[in-house]
């Protein structure tokens, strides 16, 4: 039951009611309406709220741009027979890592030794002509000068000597082509690097069909391959036209690489390629950075992510993400003025930089702006203060001057 305070009431008090019972009504109205009025007489007035607010100072902060890559292999060698025979064995593990110059598989050398040692019997029979016809040039020429024999002679004697030499010739290659040969069935891996599976089994006949054994991929230096679109190129050139932002010097950036995991890589590289041309089907800009990758905790065809780092916004505004806020036009901010009151401005925002954000437009040097307690607000509010603390050491000021 609700009164109204402002009401006199009149009550109608039959004359059969007893006198206590009307006396005890006219007390319980009384303590009612003395309720009301003592309700009025106690309201407290507003108290502001209490906001955290942080003082705009502008600031050469650093640029981290982050992109997804994947991970590539310096130097991928198929493991190929380049002699047809049977495979005797293999002699590594596949999956691991294979140091270069290691034995991987062997063919049955016992053919290509029989064709050594007959490469090597010609050569030898071969030698012996030669010098027999050596021999015969050197009795003939002292005749041919007393006349005791004739030029024809000489010329015959000459020319024998010339075809045995030249046949000596073919016979070395002869045998150097054996040898050749018989090197081949060991098959080694020529870089260290990660083993495949091995294609073919013991005991397979190898020939040109067949003669992919296995590949083996090198994994350090390895390659990071990541691309930029084409709006991010242009935006970026453009930023670097206007001084909004500063490259590092001749593009030198800093690679960092993160695993899926979130763990940052131990070590960084730098960018060793860049495509002079976008991709047709993609649009972006092919880049590559080549990295340290000794202890082998990067593998081809990877996927992870990786920061580029070196570049510099000078004199740039930040503030922390959660004091900007977002409504039907865009993001906003809520701004203190000298008599403690607030105000609503919007801003254009940048990327994101840790738990920052880069302000493009919008607010100024010395302005404060809320942080912390800005859901409540209204503008023309007024509102008590308490300085923002975001338990980081404060970013050390720009100087005056522009950056050169």
């Amino acid at each position: 039951m609700r009164f109204n305070c402002n009401l006199k009431p009149v009550f109608y008090v039959k004359l059969i009611f007893r006198p206590l019972a009307a006396a005890s009504i006219v007390c319980a109205a009384t303590l009612v309406f003395s309720g009301c009025d003592k309700a009025k007489k106690t309201e407290s007035p507003t108290v502001p709220p209490t906001v955290s607010v942080i003082e705009l100072q502008p600031h050469d902060a650093p640029v981290t741009f982050e992109k997804i890559a994947q991970t590539q292999s310096s130097q991928m060698v198929n493991i190929q027979a380049r002699v047809s025979g049977f495979l005797d064995r293999r002699l590594y593990t596949e999956g691991t890592i294979v140091k270069k110059g290691q034995v991987l598989f062997q063919i049955d050398p016992k053919p290509f030794q029989v064709q050594v040692d007959q490469a090597r019997a010609v050569l030898s029979k071969q030698e012996a002509t030669l010098n027999a016809a050596s021999l015969n040039l050197e009795r003939t020429k002292p005749l041919t000068k007393v006349n005791a024999l004739s030029k024809k002679d000489l010329d015959d004697a000459t020319s024998r000597f010339q075809v045995e030499s030249a046949s000596t010739e073919q016979a070395k290659s002869q045998l150097e082509s054996a040898l050749l040969n018989l090197s081949y069935t060991t098959i080694t891996s020529p870089v260290t690097g990660i083993s495949a599976a091995a294609q073919q089994a013991d005991g397979t006949y190898i020939s040109s069909q067949n003669s992919l054994l296995t590949t083996v991929s090198a994994v350090s230096p390895i390659w990071v391959n990541f691309s930029v679109s084409e709006n991010e190129m242009l935006k970026y050139r453009q930023e670097i036209a206007k001084g909004a932002l500063k490259a590092p010097k001749d593009g030198n950036y800093l690679i960092e690489v993160l695993l899926t995991d979130g763990a940052v890589f131990p070590g960084t590289g730098r960018i060793t390629f860049a495509s002079r041309s976008y991709n047709l089907q993609t649009g972006t800009f092919l880049l590559r950075a080549s990295l340290d990758n000794s202890s082998g905790t990067l593998l081809p065809n990877q996927f992870v992510r990786v920061r580029l780092k070196g570049a510099l916004r000078p004199r740039a505004m930040l503030l922390p993400q959660r004091s900007v806020q977002q409504g039907p036009k865009g993001h906003f901010v809520w701004l203190v003025g000298t008599d403690n009151t607030v105000e609503q401005r919007p801003v254009t925002v940048g990327e994101w930089q840790g738990n920052d954000w880069f302000i493009s437009e919008g607010v100024k040097a010395g302005e404060k702006v809320v942080v912390d307690g800005a859901l409540a607000l209204s503008s023309g509010m007024k509102v008590t203060l308490k300085p923002y603390s975001s338990g980081r050491a404060p970013a050390k000021p720009a100087p005056s001057a522009g950056v050169k």
